[in-house]
């Protein structure tokens, strides 16, 4: 009970503070304080109870204050970053915590709310100047930025489909966003620095699951970065990276096969959109192809299930992709091995037709893992 009153008297004095003097050091390190606290208290609520209880005490009466934090001190890490690993932890549906009522708006008011932080936040350090430590000036809080968006996409306590409905642009803004951030930093820094790469690659991984059609309606310039990134991510040697990398291609390349492949003619923009894309760099799809075959040939890969699930996908698409991959790794290797190499790909399409349903996805699965032990037996 104390601490909750003095807690409540340091936001009294913060949100009372005028913008003339909100700079000062004083309210740099009473706002350092205060997130670190608003986070440990934040990670003790374990049931929707004692979230209820903190959601109502800051909401609406004080999420005005974490906006101006953000709006004011964007070029400070010290005062940013506890404030994002608060929030990071706030919208964290751990034990089914933010499961509010169905006739609670309480999900849709909280996204709200990210969702102007993070636009604050990512287009003013947009603008910031490159430091020399990148990582601690803008990297770090770009990461926890995707963190808490994808906690908030993924934890199943918004209906997405109601700020379309009414025309709130919360979701879309907050994308928009946080591909520009993502955008902005070069693929060697993303894959350089691991906490970095884990939530651009989470994030993605949500995006292309959930939002597909977000990415879709990108440039192609926008597009080809993000799949090549995934190309790149599948060559990681974090399994969580691999794994959601292959998760992300999956959800594509079905999108494709689907609506391009098997439809009649695509008609919805996201369709046709990906139609252009791929048309504009046809060598996209090959590549990853021939990636993922060589990962599970000739690496150590703990992702197996994973990359099949993403590689059937791919075949689906085109047989004449398909066959001249086969060739391309069949002239890789050494004269000795190419006949039996030939041979285990001639069993790989045993019993398995050109779908996506479950039963054909585990037979492939199979094959290829038979395909793999046959050809490293040798």
């Amino acid at each position: 009970m104390l601490k909750a009153h003095s807690l409540a008297l340091v936001f009294v004095s913060l949100e009372s503070t005028t913008d003339a003097t909100f700079r000062l050091d004083t309210v740099k390190y009473a706002l350092i304080g205060l997130m670190r606290d608003l986070r440990g208290i934040a990670m003790a609520t374990n049931s929707r109870r004692t979230y209820g209880f903190l959601f109502d005490w800051l909401y609406p009466a004080h999420m005005l204050l974490l906006l101006k934090t953000i709006t004011h001190w964007t070029d400070t890490p010290e005062v940013t970053t506890p404030l994002l690993k608060f929030v990071a932890e706030l919208v964290l549906n751990k034990s089914q915590r933010l499961n509010f009522e169905s006739s609670s708006p309480n999900g849709l008011l909280l996204f709200r709310e990210i969702s102007k932080l993070i636009v604050a936040y990512g287009s003013r350090i947009l603008s910031l100047p490159n430091q020399t430590d990148m990582y601690n000036f803008k990297y770090k809080g770009i990461w926890i930025c995707l963190t808490i968006l994808t906690r908030a996409l993924s934890g199943s306590y918004v209906n997405f489909g109601v700020f379309e409905l009414y025309g709130d642009r919360s979701l879309t803004d907050s994308l928009d966003v946080a591909l520009k951030i993502t955008l902005s930093i070069p693929l060697a820094d993303i894959l350089a620095f691991r906490k970095l790469a884990t939530g651009y690659f989470a994030f993605l991984e949500v995006i292309l699951n959930n939002h597909l059609a977000f990415i879709l309606n990108r440039d192609t310039n926008s597009f080809i970065y993000i799949i090549r990134s995934l190309e790149a991510g599948l060559k990681s040697v974090n399994t969580n990276i691999i794994s959601q990398c292959a998760s992300s291609i999956d959800n594509l390349a079905t999108f494709y096969f689907i609506h391009i492949i098997t439809g009649d003619s695509p008609t919805s923009p996201a369709a046709l959109n990906l139609a252009k894309h791929i048309s504009d760099c046809p060598g996209l799809f090959p590549n990853i192809l021939k990636t993922i075959f060589e990962m599970i040939l000739l690496e150590d890969c703990g992702c197996q299930w994973s990359l099949s699930r993403s590689l059937l996908s791919l075949i689906v698409i085109s047989e004449e992709m398909f066959t001249n991959t086969k060739a391309q790794i069949l002239a890789s290797q050494p004269m000795n091995q190419q006949q039996h190499l030939s041979l285990c790909f001639d069993k790989l399409m045993t019993d398995v037709t050109q779908s996506l349903d479950p039963k054909n996805r585990d037979k492939f699965s199979q094959n290829l893992t038979r395909l793999r032990n046959e050809f490293r037996a040798k």
